[in-house]
């Protein structure tokens, strides 16, 4: 079987010159059909399996130009070498920038077939350049688009597994509640309040996370700002004020930072303000420092209401030890007037 690259048409109406041609390429590797108009050149151009197209101006019917348009309309078309006569630059021009790969001047003697035979094969080797350059942008795109299906369908299973452990925490979190409210001893209701409290710490990740286009980060503005809204509405005579600079957190980081929260709030709302039944303010305060988040929760109480919680050697001091450690987190309390605790943390 032929390969396609060594077959070649030519197509003049000089009969004489293209049974030379044929004769000259044949022996140097090609097989030449030849076409006598551009008509019948286009005819079997048509039915493809041709490296290059060889194409003279003059003829009758059709001239090089014309025919030259009709082949480049042709699906997938071969590379097509404009022949021209010595005086006809002009002509040779206007079929580069009509689609021609090339032209040869038809001069007497055999630098005319030695030319035509290197443009040929430079033709034919730009073809295939420009085919695998073709097949290699296919396979890229094929690849990217399979690459953007499959985050498609990671995203989508990631949003509904986020959905259902935000649920599923919704219900450990309602009978919690429950439970709280069927104890009438006030520590066991409030390590119950607590325990709810870390649970709403956890299932707003998830909820954020379900409802974002992108579940590799929470924005902490949203998430602490509706851990927050949860806790105050358990507890009637909260007051607490939040101030967030934009920063997002990889999830994982926006969990132990909710239960740091939840932790220091839960404790500033029991002990900041024993004497008050209304309360007191409580600030919770995010911010950046250059790579570095902030995290302060604030009281104007008795002072000594966050020892339990950041320095103490009770469960909720051990939790936010333990929390702030996962992030890379630096805890700090201070007193007087009030209680400030700091929790310091890597961004990344």
């Amino acid at each position: 079987m032929t390969d396609p690259a060594s077959r070649i048409l030519y197509i003049d109406d000089d009969q004489a010159l293209c049974r030379l041609v044929q004769r000259a390429l044949g022996r140097l590797g090609h097989q030449v059909v030849t076409a006598h108009d551009g008509d019948a050149g286009v005819t079997l151009a048509r039915q493809g399996g041709f490296g290059a197209i060889c194409l003279d101006h003059y003829m009758p019917g059709a001239d090089g130009l014309e025919t030259l348009a009709a082949l480049s309309a042709l699906p997938d078309p071969a590379p097509v070498i404009f022949v021209t006569g010595a005086d006809e630059t002009r002509v040779a021009v206007a079929a580069l920038r009509a689609g021609a790969e090339d032209f040869v001047v038809k001069t007497p003697g055999e630098s005319f077939l030695l030319l035509l035979h290197r443009a040929i094969e430079g033709a034919v080797h730009r073809a295939a350049m420009r085919r695998r350059h073709a097949e290699a942008e296919a396979e890229v795109r094929e690849a990217r688009d399979r690459a953007e299906e499959l985050a498609a369908s990671r995203a989508l299973l990631l949003q509904e597994v986020n959905h259902r452990v935000a649920n599923s925490l919704q219900i450990i979190a309602s009978l919690t509640r429950l439970q709280e409210n069927a104890l009438a001893d006030p520590g066991a209701r409030a390590a119950l309040a607590s325990v709810r409290n870390r649970i709403a710490a956890v299932a707003q990740v998830h909820r954020r996370l379900y409802t974002s286009a992108d579940v590799r980060s929470v924005a902490l503005p949203d998430y602490l700002g509706g851990l927050l809204t949860e806790i105050g509405r358990s507890v009637e005579t909260a007051r607490i004020d939040f101030t967030a600079a934009p920063l997002t957190v990889p999830p994982d980081r926006a969990v132990s930072l909710g239960v740091i929260v939840s932790e220091l709030v839960t404790n500033a709302l029991k002990y900041a303000y024993p004497g008050l039944p209304e309360g007191g303010p409580i600030r919770v305060i995010l911010e950046r420092h250059g790579d570095a988040g902030v995290l302060r929760v604030e009281d104007d109480g008795v002072g000594g209401a966050g020892a339990e919680s950041s320095a103490g050697s009770g469960l909720g001091g051990r939790i936010i030890h333990a929390m702030a450690a996962t992030i890379g987190g630096l805890v700090e309390f201070a007193e007087g007037p009030g209680s400030r605790v700091t929790v310091r943390f890597a961004l990344a």
